[in-house]
Order: structure tokens, then C-alpha cells, then sequence
């Protein structure tokens, strides 16, 4: 089976740690020993990755330098995408001893430039502040901030991916039984120009619709989307919230939820199950117990009779 697994940028980082290389490397030794059992299952495995807190680090270290000369929200996606596949790469070949070729690619994803999403921003980046901290910045800085849970974050636009032009090298690795580590961060963001050549483009795409639309152009059997949580809570944050362990698309559209949060990763569940794939969202260290149906919320294309 052909399995497309997505890991979000606070299952490799979680909420409040320091973004030290030391420890992303922890989470991501984690991350990788959970994956490693997916291949030593005997399925073909296809990596993606967020970097929401990564690249808004980069962002300040580069303002930090001379604002003058900042790198754009592609370069610093393509920063981001080369260090956390490193690490993602070199933990998985450890943790499956060299058993098996691995390889990272730097993925470029097409966007349109007038999508809608550079007028509206919600993707977070970067590290949590207070609300005072937060207007501060985004006063000196010119972003765009909003609320994330009790806190304020940094939000850029998350345009839609529309085409993936480096599909044919992932094909080609997939074919040859290769790991493959792809579209970090979404992918590195970028148009078309008059001559159909590609330019860069300041946006972050947003990793799960991305992973959503990479496993489709694959014809992936699976999709895994891995987060920090269990499942999808129905209530979640009050007395009452309970995890679901089954969704239909109509019910997940019901729910409503927050852009900036599990929102993207429901819409990309839903778009891979209406395509007939198997879609589930759930805990990083519960991969492949995900993958058989055992744990977090399974999204389904309708309820079975």
C-alpha cells in the first residue's frame, strides 16, 4: 500500500518548546520511529511536513540581520524544508538501520497569484506572543497577526496548490521503492509567469491540502494526517469534547472548524476520501495504528449502510 503521511509542524515541535535544533531533533527521532514502523509493515511510504514555527524563526532571524535585505517566505520555505528533511531523513535511516534508500526533495507547488487567500491570511508562523507583543511587532514588522488558542501568532497567506511540476521525480523515487521526503512546508510556493516559467511567491502553502492533492496525483491508497492530538474532538476544549473515531465529509463540513487549526487538516481528509483513499487524521506515535483503522478519526466519503 502506498502510504501518504503528513507531519504537522506542532507534532514535531510542540507548543512552547524552544526552537533549538536539539530539540527538533528529539521530536524528530520520535516522529521517525513511528514512521519506521509504517515501512517495516511493508508499505511504500511518501513524508510531507509542516514549518510554521521554522520559517517564522527564520523570518526573525533574517529581520534581525537588516530588514533591508530579508528572504522571501519561498527561500525561507526552502530553508526550512532542506533542515527539516535532513533531520526527518537521517532519524528514519537510523531508525530502519539503512534498510531501505531514502531521499529528500525540495518541492516547488504552483499557486495562482490571485487567489483569494493573499487578501484573507490565516496560516500561523513563527513563535506564540501575547496579544501586546504580538500588535508590537506586527506594527514595526508590518505583518498580519491573529488569535491562536490563548495566544497571538504571525499569519501569511495560504493560497491553494494547483500544480505539483517536480511530481515526475517523486513518481520516478516511488517506482524505485524510495522513502520519499516531499513538499515541506506545503511546498515551496511559487507561479507561473507569461513564459510559463516559475517565480517564487510570498505565501506558505498550507501543508495539509497540499499533502491532500500530492497523495491524489500519486494515487496513494492512504493518507495520514499526524498531529500532536489523538483525533477530531467534537466539543474540543470543553467538559464535554469526545474524540471521533468516524466522520463523513457532510458531518466534518458541519463541524465548522478553525482555519488555523484543524480546519485545513478536515477539508484535506475529506477531498482524499471523496476520491475513494482511506483518510484519517490522528496522533504522530499512533501511525500505524491510524493506518489500520485501530485509533484517531477515520473520514469516510458517506455513512455505510
Amino acid at each position: 500500500m502506498l502510504v501518504v503521511a503528513a507531519l504537522g509542524g506542532n507534532a514535531l515541535l510542540q507548543r512552547g518548546e524552544p526552537l533549538t535544533a536539539q530539540v527538533q531533533r528529539e521530536n524528530v527521532k520520535v516522529a521517525a520511529l513511528a514512521l519506521a514502523q509504517i515501512v517495516k509493515a511493508g508499505h511504500q511510504l511518501v513524508i510531507t511536513h509542516g514549518n510554521g514555527p521554522q520559517v517564522g524563526l527564520l523570518s526573525l532571524q533574517a529581520e534581525a540581520y537588516n530588514a533591508a535585505e530579508s528572504y522571501p517566505l519561498d527561500v525561507l520555505g526552502a530553508q526550512t524544508a532542506g533542515m527539516i528533511g535532513y533531520l526527518v531523513e537521517q532519524e528514519l535511516e537510523n531508525a530502519l538501520q539503512n534498510s531501505r534508500p531514502i531521499a529528500t526533495l525540495l518541492t516547488q507547488v504552483v499557486v495562482d497569484a490571485e487567489d483569494p487567500a493573499f487578501l484573507t491570511p490565516t496560516k500561523f508562523i513563527g513563535p506564540v506572543y501575547s496579544q501586546e507583543e504580538a500588535e508590537e511587532r506586527a506594527a514595526k514588522a508590518g505583518w498580519q497577526i491573529a488569535q491562536d488558542g490563548n495566544k497571538w501568532r504571525r499569519v501569511v497567506a495560504s493560497p491553494q496548490p494547483l500544480d505539483i511540476p517536480d511530481l515526475g521525480v517523486i513518481q520516478l523515487l516511488v517506482e524505485k521503492n524510495v522513502v520519499v521526503i516531499c513538499n515541506g512546508g506545503g511546498g515551496i510556493p511559487v507561479v507561473r509567469d507569461a513564459n510559463n516559467g516559475l517565480q517564487g511567491i510570498e505565501a506558505v502553502i498550507d501543508k495539509d491540502l497540499s499533502t491532500a492533492f500530492l497523495a491524489k496525483q500519486l494515487g496513494a491508497d492512504a493518507l495520514l494526517l499526524l498531529t500532536d492530538v489523538e483525533a477530531v474532538y467534537h466539543g474540543f476544549g470543553t467538559p464535554e469534547a469526545k474524540p471521533l473515531s468516524t466522520l463523513t465529509v457532510a458531518e466534518s463540513v458541519a463541524l465548522n472548524l478553525p482555519a488555523g487549526s484543524m480546519g485545513p487538516k478536515i477539508k484535506a481528509a475529506c477531498s482524499f476520501a471523496e476520491s475513494g483513499g482511506f483518510s484519517a487524521i490522528g496522533r504522530l506515535s499512533e501511525a500505524l495504528a491510524l493506518l489500520a483503522g485501530q485509533a484517531g478519526t477515520h473520514i469516510v466519503s458517506e455513512q455505510a449502510e
